[in-house]
């Protein structure tokens, strides 16, 4: 699941914005024979070898149980020539984009670098002693419980948007055009920011509870989650800010909204896990609509353009994506798992 996911990941990132598509004048694989380019710089190259790092590594980590370490590696290595390659002849088809043979060779490099480690520490990597005790002891076992790690995961990856309002995702603004809305006193901001982080939470705190087992350290477990969440997000404002600014994201609507939250997480945790499935889809679609009512933060207008442009192009567009649709796939996976709780039958 994981592989899959990451290459769906890779494909909208290569080809945003996904707008402006024209016909090339040649062929669209016409780059694969052109000149070596004039310029070539190194934070490029490291781009798309660790971009690609990551498709090796989980390719091989996906394919070891089925063949051979030889076999792997190959396998590996021609999946990531062959997306490479398609996904550089669709940028043809986009002005804002340029085809470069440079690029699918750095992939290429990328992805056999994360195939053979995958192939050299694939028994380490599956079986690794500490996640594996972690996963038998508070984890329910099944696949149901392995695609909520992967939410999480996506959530995690979410909050490098620096742009949205703290754990708030699923705004949809960009995609309609409308006249701008009023103006609004600053302390509107802070009330919609306080509940949309209080309910995003506690929502993601629940989602993360159903597939605990009974007995697990469920208040600890959360608690991680949470600290890795900020730790993500104060890293985004790093890369992005000044180091005296990491904390920006910390504003007035989002401490009330973390201490809100956490106190609603821990009393909604006591519920029956059916209970606490209703209440997480019923928190996620509130946050969502709040998102998508807040008002503009100006504070952030003009430094969100160092993050919007140049080498964040790619970054923002997938950051964004991700943030948009994530509460959407938490509530299928929530209604999924309340379907197989009503199935299951009484005792």
């Amino acid at each position: 699941m994981l592989f899959a996911v990451y290459t769906l990941l890779i494909a909208y990132a290569s080809l945003y914005p996904l707008a402006g598509w024209r016909e090339p004048a040649g062929s669209a694989f016409a780059f694969v024979a052109a000149p070596w380019p004039r310029y070539v710089t190194a934070f490029d190259l490291a781009v798309n070898i660790l971009g690609y790092l990551p498709f090796g590594l989980l390719c091989a980590l996906a394919l070891v149980p089925r063949r051979g370490g030889a076999a792997t590696l190959a396998a590996s290595v021609a999946g990531g020539a062959l997306l490479s390659l398609l996904l550089e002849a669709g940028q043809s088809y986009m002005p804002s984009r340029i085809a470069s043979n440079v690029d699918v060779l750095a992939n290429i490099g990328g992805t056999a670098a994360g195939a053979l480690l995958g192939v050299r520490f694939a028994t380490q990597l599956r079986n690794a002693a500490p996640l594996r005790r972690l996963r038998a002891l508070a984890f329910t076992p099944g696949a149901a419980s392995d695609l909520g790690f992967a939410l999480l995961g996506l959530w995690l990856f979410a909050q490098l948007n620096p742009a949205s309002l703290l754990f708030g995702t699923g705004d949809l603004r960009d995609l309609f055009s409308g006249a701008i809305g009023a103006r609004h006193a600053a302390q509107v901001f802070v009330s919609v920011e306080a509940a949309t982080t209080a309910a995003n939470l506690a929502a993601v705190a629940l989602l993360a509870s159903a597939g605990l087992r009974e007995g697990a350290p469920a208040r600890r477990l959360v608690g991680a989650l949470l600290a890795l969440a900020l730790a993500v997000k104060t890293a985004a404002f790093a890369i992005l800010m000044q180091a005296e600014h990491v904390l920006a994201w910390l504003t007035p609507g989002a401490q009330i909204g973390l201490a809100a939250g956490l106190l609603l997480a821990l009393a909604a945790m006591r519920l029956p896990r059916t209970a606490r499935l209703a209440l997480a889809a019923a928190l996620l679609m509130t946050a969502t609509v709040l998102v998508n009512l807040s008002p503009p933060n100006p504070y952030f207008a003009a430094t969100l353009k160092v993050w919007e442009q140049g080498h964040f192009l790619n970054f923002n567009g997938l950051t964004r994506l991700v943030s948009s649709v994530w509460p959407f796939a938490a509530l299928v996976y929530l209604v999924y798992l309340a379907a197989g709780k009503l199935r299951e039958p009484v005792r």
